[in-house]
């Protein structure tokens, strides 16, 4: 069994995001990155698939030189090859982004399809959702997102997906495409000798072609900060009065 997992390098969750002066894009200065929560989680699973089945595992990330360092992260829990399409580091619209993996896999599938291609559910940083359908789309596979179960058996792919009351199940023939939901398992640490191995494994490249379509960015925004006042009442009995009021105004009296 052959699997794909599509990566992407994004802030690493919680980090003070500041943007360049021209609000085009995210300040890296001083700022981690990581590999989006999802996709972490669908690197796990794609390892515990080959795992069973005698498989592979290929990781694909189109972003800036700089996201070999997450290419290598996926090596070291247990990846067997990399393929990075390096940008300039600027932001790709999801018709954008699309494009240039479906033609990166086609690259990467001269051999024959890879039975199962995984996406994150969506990523940390936009979270579109639209990248691995629109791939899948243009491959013609089927596809199903939100997925926090997968088992593969007599060239079917058996995936589970959480709804508010229950579990729906779907069936897809392979070669499949499966948007994995951060939760589906538990993304083991790499190992030192992990670590180790994945330096010396080497990370091929492939230029994209930028073929711009969707939206147009205009400029980034930063939620505006939030800020509390703590009001101290008073101090010992004096201070009853001034809560019973507060609990009046609120309702609770």
């Amino acid at each position: 069994m052959r699997i794909l997992v599509c990566i992407k390098r994004v802030p690493a969750p919680g980090a003070k995001i500041n943007l360049t002066g021209d609000a085009q894009a995210i300040d890296p200065t001083n700022l981690g990155f990581t590999i989006s929560p999802h996709e972490e989680c669908a690197v796990e699973e794609a390892v515990q698939q080959a795992e069973q089945h005698d498989g592979s595992v290929t990781v694909l990330t189109l972003g800036p030189a700089a996201a070999e360092e997450q290419l290598r992260s996926a090596l070291a829990v247990g990846a067997d090859a990399a393929f990075l399409m390096p940008t300039d580091g600027s932001a790709w619209d999801p018709m954008a982004t699309a494009r240039a993996l479906t033609a990166g896999i086609g690259e990467l599938e001269t051999d024959g399809p890879f039975d199962l291609i995984f996406f994150g559910n969506e990523s940390a940083d936009s979270g579109g959702y639209q990248v691995g359908i629109r791939v899948a789309r243009a491959l013609g596979r089927p596809m199903v997102n939100g997925i926090k179960g997968v088992a593969v058996s007599n060239g079917v792919v058996t995936a589970r997906r959480e709804t508010a009351t229950s579990n729906e199940v779907f069936e897809l023939p392979l070669p499949a495409v499966l948007g994995i939901k951060e939760g589906i398992n538990l993304p083991r640490y790499p190992t030192l000798k992990g670590r180790m191995a994945a330096k010396k494994k080497e990370v091929v490249s492939s230029i994209p072609e930028h073929r711009p379509g969707g939206p147009e960015l205009i400029r980034l925004l930063t939620p505006p900060q939030q800020t509390t006042t703590t009001v101290i009442l008073g101090t010992g009995p004096e201070a009853a009065p001034a809560l019973v009021d507060v609990l009046e105004e609120a309702g609770i009296l």
